[in-house]
């Protein structure tokens, strides 16, 4: 469940921020090192649950609210070769999607899981499909659900021509009845990729269709595509970009108006500096174009987020990291100062603009998967050696429902690390009346979370240091999640056992 920024009244904003933080800590489990693999799955049905795999064992770790262990359940159905793994959490249930690969085919599969982790069904195969024995592209299915997961699709993009993709979509309802699949065909060029796909309230599939330059440093060309959940084609709208080259493409969708919000840091010019912000609004009910403008940054914004930078490239190491619709129509953009230092190699921004995806521009594989599963993984894509890790402030952006800049403010902080970068960065959390960022800061050779709160007007409050951070627990905010209204799951290290730390707003 995402939930909204809103503006409250006055009293709920100065009692959201005096209320004290409850911090409730789980037992580390016997099995849980820090090599491994999870992915929080969220509250279900008065139960926290999470997923564990570790070298092909996996299970669902059941912790009740004060997180004390109810019961692991190991999960020795599935094949110990696991392709991906997706979950679509309910109040009463949690859809388990699984894909796995047996002999030279690759199954896509559904199971039903109660909040005791408990497979009351036998589970349901959405798909099959043939790659070969030596195929080294053995992901091929992906999954996206609605904001109110009433909708969910599972899909296949196959790229065996250079010139065009073969989607084939299978959809279902929030009890899992299928509701339709089709299979269509969207034209590609040479140096196009696909992006941002999204699912809305009424199962339409909304992404980006992008073109880079010959490097892969910009894109210089976009189209916003829509397929309707009941119909066979593809909508195609422009985007405008004129002489504007822009950074990594951002897309929100706000289902309560019915609008796409597509949103990147923009250059006038090949290795020039960040200039402002693209923003483009798309009405894909109406199927018309609100606006489409660029929001150049002021001095004095640049001047706030420089950093050691200078003034002009003050913005050049920011990444947009999250985008919060609020109910007046507007938005909020939150971005991060992000780089490394090396001996090997000098900072290159285009180098980590695409993060772990960087290769879903071609060459080509047979079938296309935008997205690898998004648990947490030690051994990811930036654990390199030789480099140090630098992750500084957060730029805090507001715009009004028609794209015009409202306020700004900075989280202020300085974070590194040398050859990994597990406890930097920063978990935003919405409760509502106020957005809460916390993150490591270092003191004394250990890390200590801290938490800032910004109000609807952009004010930012440093609060005091959370209670009851017991020692030996490295924190990893990044790699939390909220699971209610006031509440964020967190994972932990402690003596090289992963854990888990719920934090009460």
């Amino acid at each position: 469940m995402l939930y909204r920024f809103s503006l409250l009244a006055c009293l709920l904003l100065c009692g959201g921020s005096l209320m004290a933080q409850k911090i409730a800590y789980s037992e580390p489990e016997r099995d849980d090192y820090k090599s491994t693999e999870f992915e929080i799955i969220g509250r279900v049905g008065g139960n926290i649950m999470v997923y564990k795999s570790d070298r092909g064992d996996n299970a669902v770790s059941v912790y009740d609210n004060a997180m004390q262990l109810k019961q692991r359940v190991k999960l020795d159905f599935l094949p110990r070769k696991i392709i991906s793994m997706d979950f679509v959490a309910y109040p009463n249930k949690v859809f388990m999607i699984y894909q796995f690969q047996r002999k030279d085919a690759v199954y896509s599969v559904c199971a039903t899981m109660n909040p005791e982790a408990k497979f009351e069904q036998s589970p349901v195969v959405i798909d099959s499909t043939r790659i070969g024995f030596y195929s080294k592209e053995n992901k091929v299915y992906s999954v996206e659900y609605s904001e109110d997961k009433s909708r969910i699709l599972v899909y296949k993009i196959n790229q065996d021509k250079e010139d065009n993709n073969v989607f084939y979509t299978f959809q279902y309802d929030s009890s899992f009845n299928f509701v339709n699949n089709s299979r269509l065909s969207l034209p590609m060029e040479k140096k196009s990729f696909l992006s941002n796909f999204n699912l809305s309230n009424n199962g339409d599939l909304i992404f980006t269709k992008l073109e880079r330059t010959s490097n892969r440093d910009y894109t210089v060309n976009g189209e916003l595509v829509i397929k309707r959940s009941a119909v066979d084609s593809f909508e195609i709208t422009p985007m405008k970009l004129q002489n504007q080259l822009l950074d990594e493409v951002k897309l929100k969708l706000d289902n309560n108006q019915h609008r796409a919000l597509i949103t990147a840091f923009y250059y006038k010019q090949k290795r020039g500096n960040v200039e402002g912000l693209y923003i483009s609004k798309y009405d894909y009910e109406q199927k018309q174009q609100v606006f489409e403008k660029l929001a150049q940054f002021s001095n004095e914004l640049k001047m706030n987020a420089r950093g050691e930078s200078s003034t002009n490239a003050a913005f050049n190491d920011y990444f947009i990291r999250k985008i919060i619709n609020t109910k007046d129509g507007g938005f909020l953009l939150t971005a991060e100062s992000f780089y490394t230092t090396s001996r090997y190699q000098p900072w290159n921004r285009w180098n980590y603009m695409y993060g772990p995806y960087g290769g879903m521009s071609y060459p080509y594989s047979y079938y296309y998967s935008p997205y690898s599963p998004m648990y947490y993984n030690p051994w990811g894509w930036n654990n390199s050696q030789g480099n140090r890790y630098h992750y500084d402030n957060v730029a805090i952006l507001s715009f009004d429902n028609e794209g015009n800049p409202q306020w700004s403010n900075f989280v202020r902080k300085s974070q590194f690390d040398d050859g990994a970068d597990l406890y930097l960065s920063f978990i935003m959390v919405n409760i509502g009346s106020e957005l809460r960022f916390l993150y490591n800061e270092l003191d004394r050779r250990n890390y200590i979370l801290t938490d800032n709160s910004i109000q609807p007007d952009g004010k930012i409050s440093r609060l005091p240091t959370l209670r009851n951070l017991d020692k030996g627990f490295t924190w990893m905010p990044r790699y939390g999640k909220q699971i209610s209204s006031r509440s964020v799951l967190i994972p932990c290290v402690y003596r090289n056992y992963i854990c888990f730390a719920k934090v009460d707003f």
